[in-house]
């Protein structure tokens, strides 16, 4: 069903939330109840995320006094169409009504729901149980021929003309024939259609954040152009990382992400492992945006010129690559604003101004903008717009967002929806580590999606909650989690002592876990040596060239392209939803599925989270979600080696040795 405006002054469920009302108010008031409508946050304050093709379901609970059976369709268009789409719901029983639809579009949508008492619904729903019991019908028959004639006067054209050749045809059936006509779902469509809706009650439209396929599904890469290079006293260009994408390409990735690649300042610059002073040559922390060669819409002059982006940007799609930038807001003392816009700083009493901190990390070479300053509001927010719409301008559609939590959130919530009204199929990540109400809140606003806590998951225990809690809402509507498992300011402590074995199981959990997930260059290669007792990187690659031998002997480069590559072979994986834990007799060994709603791909993982010693468990194949019995045979495949086999009941053994693969990954489907 479509047309251009389903709603027309409909009473709305929840119109009326005070308890005493008056008597007016009462009479006015919806008779039918529209409540708990998923997929919905926040009572539709925000927008819930939903994927261009994907299929949306759509719940609600939905009653009213009485037997009277209702009717209730849900509705949904384009929030910049007036065009409704519409497909009947459906109950499962208990008051819960059920839809979904598939968004073939990008960007903001609105669902709603309709509800109403069907006198003809009702009225064949009784006919028929009496009709079964045996029960004399002969009035029944007359009242559905008065409902009949109402139906006629409600309608018009062919609707009328076919309820009227119905009508007259009735008296001449027998009894058998005449409920059978009655109860044909022909009959009960073209009644539907001259249907008046009495009661009529609708639910607010909710906003639905349409996005394509790579906010729920991608592969991130992160290198420094600056170090592709095979000197560390040759600064690395964009031309240079011509020659690394076909390596990126065949490890399965396909967002090519680069940390900032604008002018970087010179005043208070970094030195070697974040050293106050800089020597001669050192190149400083890209983050310290700005100098006088430009600001955050200038490219550093060492990695080439805008031409030569251009290029680098094309030739990464030809490899299937999406070139990702960051956005990181703040400035070096360097940058052309502080004497183009000095009203967009706070500046101290001294006359010197606040350098960013991160007690006790110091950031002594960058400075941030105040949002709110008289001369800010609205031009800075403004200017930060033109930033980033003039790198979709260029061909960037990905942004990875540098600390979002230390900026307003309404400044987001406009940013985002501005750029994306134009350019819905742009991507914005949040790289937020801070509290989960603020992480989930980035989400609502409209990020895509968002680092996580996973790097600091470890334990069997921790990791199991941290995936169920991703899987319910509200974090499964509003919240897409990107699994890194490294980043340049991230060294993990599990990856310090766990040699190779160490890596590869975060990259299995990373690569399993969601249908997003991320690794800093060099992860491939096993780096993880870091400065003593933190979570850093020794030789940091913010503050110096680092060039590498991605060949280098004891590299996890083809296991990562298998585990790429099974991604893109398997549905369930493809996003982090879906998953169940498994029983599995080992406190050390993660035992998980991961399969589509239809059970027709169906991935069992299993993980030691053990790199040094050998881990075995009886564990449980998940038989029943198969529709199988315990003692069912059941088929094995291997998606790391392609080795098959065929199981024998639910409960099975395994053996897990670091030293060969620290994990299985097994596709499981029914016995032929």
């Amino acid at each position: 069903m479509t047309g251009s405006e389903p709603f027309e002054s409909v009473p709305m469920a929840g119109d009326h939330p005070d308890q005493a009302i008056s008597l007016s108010q009462a009479l006015l008031a919806p008779r039918i109840v529209i409540e708990d409508a998923t997929p919905v946050i926040d009572g539709g304050t925000f927008a819930a995320k939903a994927v261009r093709g994907h299929k949306v379901d759509v719940s609600a609970k939905v009653y009213a006094d009485g037997h009277d059976r209702l009717a209730v369709m849900l509705y949904w268009r384009q929030a910049h169409s007036r065009r409704w789409h519409g497909v009947a719901m459906h109950s499962p029983g208990n008051d819960l009504w059920l839809a979904d639809f598939t968004p073939g579009e990008l960007g903001l949508h609105l669902f709603s729901i309709e509800a109403w008492i069907d006198p003809f619904a009702t009225y064949c729903h009784d006919l028929e149980k009496k009709y079964a019991a045996g029960q004399d019908v002969q009035l029944e028959l007359q009242e559905g021929r008065v409902l009949l004639g109402q139906g006629i006067q409600r309608s018009e054209g062919l609707l009328r003309e076919q309820l009227q050749a119905l009508q007259q045809r009735l008296p001449g059936l027998s009894v058998d024939d005449q409920v059978a006509q009655l109860l044909h779902p022909d009959v009960t469509r073209l009644m539907s259609e001259a249907e008046h809706r009495s009661y009529l009650t609708r639910s607010p439209e909710f906003p639905l954040d349409v996005d394509r396929e790579a906010a729920l599904f991608a592969s991130w890469y992160e290198l420094f152009p600056r170090s592709v290079t095979d000197d560390p006293e040759r600064h690395g260009t964009f031309n240079d990382v011509h020659q690394r994408l076909p390596m990126i390409r065949d490890m399965g990735f396909d967002v090519l992400y680069f940390p900032p690649i604008h002018p970087i300042g010179l005043q208070h610059r970094k030195g070697r492992n974040n050293a106050l002073q800089a020597e001669p040559g050192d190149p400083g922390s890209p983050y310290a945006i700005g100098s006088p060669e430009g600001g955050h819409d200038a490219i550093h002059p060492q990695l080439g010129s805008r031409d030569d982006f251009s290029r680098l940007v094309a030739a990464a799609a030809e490899h299937g690559l999406e070139i990702a930038l960051d956005f990181a807001i703040q400035c070096s003392q360097d940058h052309p604003w502080l004497k183009e816009h000095p009203g967009w700083f706070s500046w101290r009493p001294d006359g010197t101004i606040r350098y960013a901190e991160n007690p006790p990390k110091k950031y002594q070479d960058i400075v941030n903008v105040d949002f709110y300053a008289a001369e800010a509001v609205p031009s800075l927010w403004l200017a930060l717009r033109d930033v980033v719409v003039g790198w979709v301008e260029e061909g960037v559609k990905t942004f990875r967002v540098d600390n979002p939590h230390t900026k307003p959130l309404p400044f987001w919530q406009w940013l985002i929806a501005n750029v994306r009204s134009q350019h819905p199929e742009v991507i914005f990540l949040a790289e937020a580590f801070t509290r989960p109400a603020m992480m989930a809140r980035l989400g609502k606003v409209g990020y895509a999606q968002s680092y996580t806590y996973f790097t600091w998951r470890n334990s069997k225990q921790e990791l199991r909650e941290y995936f169920e809690e991703l899987n319910q809402p509200p974090w499964s509507l509003c919240y897409r989690p990107n699994f890194f498992v490294n980043t340049p300011d991230i060294n993990p402590f599990f990856l310090h002592t766990s040699g190779r074995a160490g890596f590869l199981i975060r990259a299995a959990l990373a690569t399993m876990g969601s249908g997003l997930w991320g690794m800093y260059s060099g992860f491939e290669l096993c780096e993880g040596t870091p400065l003593p007792g933190k979570e850093e990187y020794l030789d940091s690659e913010k503050y110096q060239i680092r060039p590498r031998d991605f060949n280098q002997p004891g590299n996890i480069v083809a296991e990562i392209a298998q585990l790429n590559r099974i991604r893109r072979h398997n549905r369930a994986l493809q996003t982090h939803l879906g998953v169940v834990f498994l029983n599995c007799w080992n406190e050390q060994i993660l035992f998980f599925a991961k399969r589509t709603a239809e059970r027709d791909n169906y991935i069992l993982v299993a993980i030691s989270l053990d790199p040094h010693n050998a881990q075995e468990a009886s564990f449980e194949l998940p038989l029943w979600e198969l529709g199988l019995d315990d003692n069912a045979d059941t088929q094995g495949e291997d998606l790391m080696t392609g080795h098959r086999w065929t199981w024998h009941g639910k409960t099975q053994w395994m053996r897990i040795e670091p030293w060969h693969q620290p994990f299985g990954i097994w596709r499981i489907s029914k016995h032929h």
